[in-house]
């Protein structure tokens, strides 16, 4: 076997990370039978197309249907219809595409099939809104959202209850077709519920719930979306509702197998890997500090392993924005990372979005190097300049570290690799 240098090792288990939660890879096992009546495939995210090729290449028998995915994770399907939206922030695209996907489930029967793909950034994909809401407002209470530093639980708890798609209501309108969800999770823990914001499955959080997100993370909200949550009546489809009785939900790839796959990569070259966790959720330079300081541990051999060895983790960060960058929770991350650590020989470090676009940037990651503060220091930069803005991916394009991998056409979420090497001192 050809032994691989610190970056390629880190950039091949990256892309077997993301290899593992390729579509054509994982859908074809878990598809259904073909029914006796009519197959109908709906779906969203930014695998949804890839999803719906992989169904084409394999079923063996006649279908249609709509998928919606975001700009630049397009592939061309024969007979599936693919429709683009923007992502984070809902667009009227989503709306124009959430009607279509109502619009194929129209005279539905006992005998026919509904397929459901869904993928990370399926929720932002189908914004269609609760009754008497703006799309303009739901847009609004996004963008604070994300910029807030709530949880993706929290997010889509609130997304779910404003919202007329989400919250096991596409679902309902399959109904009485045999159900069938095939989902590729991008979630801490793998819920259904948070996956695309549920939108097939029951939901056991209330309007209640969503109005306490808003209010605890103090995002403004217009007088009708107060009232409507105080008077439950955007509330979701309930654990129990007879009309996804005989739902399926299947998870064909998991962010847990991501790493495992990245896992092998190490192993196969000498270096024991440890799994810190696939479902990490809190600031993300916070978890960088903690990271480093974990590094530091390991480096004077008071750690959970030995070098040479790889740290893996996965799951979902946010990053609460004071500044004016480019954002990006998983290069925030790795620059926390870094300025913690400071100048050690020993580590090589990835950080990077498994769907290809950290943030609002179509740019994955970064790489974290031995002489990254030095060049920076050559170049005057200041690391913790671009870390007080929210400007990561500003300081690793300025060093040419920058991970740009394109649309991969999956989204099993966060994945960050810190690679320890054998030798003396830091």
């Amino acid at each position: 076997m050809v032994a691989l240098g610190p970056e390629q090792l880190l950039r091949q288990a990256f892309a077997s990370a993301i290899g593992a939660a390729q579509p054509g890879r994982c859908v074809p096992p878990a598809l259904p039978a073909r029914p006796a009546g009519r197959t109908i495939v709906i779906g969203a995210g930014k695998g949804a197309a890839a999803m719906a090729r992989a169904v084409e290449s394999h079923w063996d028998g006649a279908l249609t249907g709509t998928v919606v995915t975001a700009p630049g994770h397009a592939v061309p399907c024969e007979r599936i219809e693919v429709l683009e939206s923007s992502h984070p922030v809902p667009a009227e695209a989503g709306l124009r595409a959430s009607l279509r996907l109502f619009e194929r489930l129209r005279g539905l029967g006992p005998h026919d099939l509904v397929l459901c793909l869904l993928s990370g950034g399926g929720s932002a994909l189908l914004p269609m809104p609760a009754d008497r809401l703006a799309l303009e407002d739901k847009q609004s209470i996004t963008r604070a959202l994300l910029r807030s530093g709530a949880t993706i639980g929290e997010i889509n708890t609130v997304r779910r209850h404003l919202s007329r798609i989400k919250g096991g209501r596409l679902g309902v309108a399959c109904h009485p077709a045999r159900l069938v969800t095939l989902a590729i999770s991008d979630v801490p823990g793998d819920d259904p519920v948070d996956i695309a914001s549920g939108p097939t499955v029951p939901d056991p959080t209330t309007c209640a719930d969503a109005l306490a997100v808003l209010i605890r993370h103090g995002i403004a909200m217009p007088a009708t979306v107060r009232d409507a949550l105080e008077r439950g009546a955007w509330e979701s489809v309930k654990p129990g509702d007879p009309r996804l009785a005989g739902a399926e939900y299947r998870i064909v790839a998991r962010p847990q197998a991501s790493l495992e796959a990245a896992a092998r990569i190490a192993a196969e070259q000498g270096v024991q890997p440890i799994i810190v966790s696939d479902r990490l959720e809190g600031e993300a330079r916070t978890f960088g500090r903690e990271t480093a300081a974990l590094t530091r541990r390991i480096l004077v051999g008071d750690g959970p392993c030995q070098p040479p060895c790889l740290l893996l983790s996965g799951g979902e960060t946010t990053v609460t924005v004071h500044g004016n960058g480019r954002g990006g929770r998983n290069v925030e991350f790795l620059l926390a990372f870094g300025v913690a650590l400071g100048e050690c020989a020993r580590v090589h470090a990835l950080a990077g979005d498994t769907d290809g676009v950290d943030g609002l940037e179509p740019v994955a990651g970064a790489l974290w190097r031995p002489d990254t503060l030095a060049r920076a220091a050559g170049l005057g930069l200041v690391p913790q300049h671009y870390l007080d803005d929210n400007d990561a991916h500003s300081f690793f394009a300025a060093l040419g570290d920058s991970v740009v991998t394109g649309p991969t056409r999956t989204n099993v979420n966060d994945f960050r690799a810190i690679l320890i090497r054998e030798g003396d001192g830091g």
